[in-house]
């Protein structure tokens, strides 16, 4: 796999604005790239551990919204602009 490259900028404002430290964004990304963005395994995964950091639950329903969105390729590409 490809090293992973991550805008410093963009982590310091969602570190800042979500109160996750930068490591953590990095490893959820790294998982990520590592894995299957399909897997619904991984994202839930991956959204369970964002709840946990950020002190924010996430209901079922929109953990299924999240991945389906992910799943079918709905996600912005300018997600930074949303920080």
């Amino acid at each position: 796999m490809g090293e992973l490259i991550v805008n410093d900028e963009i982590l310091n404002k969602v570190e800042k604005k979500t109160k996750v430290k930068k490591e953590t964004i990095i490893e959820l990304a790294k998982k990520l790239s590592n894995g299957n963005m399909k897997d619904e395994a991984t994202i839930k995964e991956v959204i369970n551990t964002l709840s946990k950091a950020t002190g924010k639950p996430v209901s079922d329903e929109t953990t299924d919204k999240i991945i389906k969105t992910i799943q079918a390729d709905k996600v912005p590409n300018n997600v930074d602009k949303m920080f």
